[in-house]
């Protein structure tokens, strides 16, 4: 039985990238595997599947990894706070407020507010 999901990047700045989760993100319960590898603990996760295809704009095979959060104001302010750089403003994407921010390694990534209800409370709406 599957239990949950192993996401992984590769980085230029390995060391940089696992302190920017820790420190910057608030990743702070994780595994040493050894030789400073980190393996964080998520509070949560969800996935999806999309359509791909040059309508879509996405290429077939290609994985996307983003974070998401309840207030994306709130938490884009206290990312702010401890130096996150963010590359664009909060924008209205229809599924939810989205922006984007740096991480060592070259990596912009995307933060969320989803406008969909989540888990169970979505179960709960729609028997």
């Amino acid at each position: 039985m599957i239990r949950g999901v192993h996401t992984m990047f590769y980085s230029s700045k390995p060391d940089e990238f696992r302190a920017f989760l820790r420190d910057k993100l608030g990743f702070t319960t994780y595994t040493d595997v050894g030789g400073s590898w980190l393996i964080f603990d998520l509070p949560e996760a969800d996935m999806g599947c999309h359509p791909a295809g040059p309508e879509e704009g996405e290429t077939s095979g290609t994985p996307s990894i983003s974070f998401y959060c309840d207030d994306v104001h709130k938490t884009v302010a206290e990312l702010k706070g401890r130096g996150v750089e963010f590359v664009d403003s909060v924008e209205d994407m229809g599924y939810g407020l989205v922006t984007h921010f740096k991480a060592p390694g070259d990596f912009v990534m995307q933060l969320y507010q989803p406008k969909y209800v989540k888990g169970a409370a979505a179960r709960a709406a729609n028997p």
